[in-house]
């Protein structure tokens, strides 16, 4: 991997880092970080994340499953390739990359926000492998992130626009990624300074602000994927934190979707329900790995 120059700042206990190599010159290679035992979990992260994300719910995962969290493509410490496409079928391409090289069967899928809609679209395209999806707060809806605060609107705004919008993107103040970030939360308190410190530290990548930029421009790829999860086959769970930035009617639009789903709205939590309640995510997949394993 030829740009992962800046290194992690976290430490999660119990996991090891690992890649995928890239197939073709077009490609780049793809981190993951891997902990645990039993039947396969991958996690996928949010907007503006990384693996890290799931630095609170892996340990608690990580003695029912083997846990696969990864860096989606150009994010975090996966490699950057200059012209990549950051639409959300090459996004889906680095998940079952992933899913392929490591011969993943009977996979739950687990994404939240972005990840999500990633985790959705992948279980349709590759059923043979998926067994189910908990689709955490899907990053579907016009506006997205810009819903989260005046700031984020004309941070995201600046960032997207034409001109201007590649210098805005590698200009991230810390008080200001922190702002746009507890948008997302109910409990402010949720997001750990050291987080935020790791995501600036992965934000001086050489070539990040460009990937930064293009998955701001990929949101109407992720609503137009919104078209396949009729596809999924698999069991979906969908989680909604009460104050997630989509509104009721859009929740409801995707369980019309897919009427069959299991539904669970969480109160007082927002966006990043991973950072607020790992143990609300850590009961849900244990208790459906407890049931599936007593089938």
């Amino acid at each position: 991997m030829s740009n992962e120059a800046p290194r992690p700042t976290i430490r999660i206990p119990g996991t090891t880092s690992h890649t995928v190599p890239p197939r073709h010159a077009r490609e780049g290679a793809l981190r993951y970080l891997k902990a645990g035992r039993g039947a396969p979990l991958v996690l996928l992260h949010t907007v503006r994340t990384q693996a890290e994300h799931f630095r609170a719910l892996i340990p608690l995962v990580a003695d029912r499953y083997t846990v696969y969290a990864l860096d989606l493509p150009g994010m975090g410490y996966s490699e950057i390739v200059p012209g990549a496409s950051y639409e959300e079928p090459a996004m889906r391409a680095g998940v079952e990359r992933l899913l392929a090289e490591l011969d993943l069967h009977d996979v739950t899928l687990l994404g939240e926000s972005m990840g999500a809609t990633l985790a959705l679209t992948a279980a349709a395209d590759l059923p043979e492998r998926v067994r189910r999806v908990i689709a955490v707060n899907t990053y579907d809806f016009r506006g997205g992130i810009a819903r989260s605060s005046l700031l984020a609107r004309a941070v995201i705004s600046g960032v997207r626009a034409p001109l201007v919008g590649p210098v805005v993107a590698g200009v991230e103040p810390k008080p200001a990624l922190r702002a746009i970030l507890q948008g997302g939360l109910g409990d402010k308190t949720a997001l750990h300074e050291d987080y935020v410190d790791e995501l600036l530290h992965v934000g001086t990548r050489p070539g990040y602000p460009t990937v930064a930029r293009g998955v701001y421009l990929n949101l109407p790829s992720l609503i137009a994927a919104r078209s396949r999860y009729r596809e999924v086959k698999a069991p979906v769970h969908f989680v909604y934190g009460e104050q997630d930035w989509s509104r009721p009617s859009d929740r409801e639009a995707n369980r019309a979707l897919l009427p069959d789903a299991e539904f669970t709205q969480v109160p007082g939590v927002g966006h990043f329900i991973a950072l607020e309640r790992p143990d609300l995510l850590a009961e849900l997949l244990n208790a459906h790995e407890g049931t599936a394993s007593a089938n």
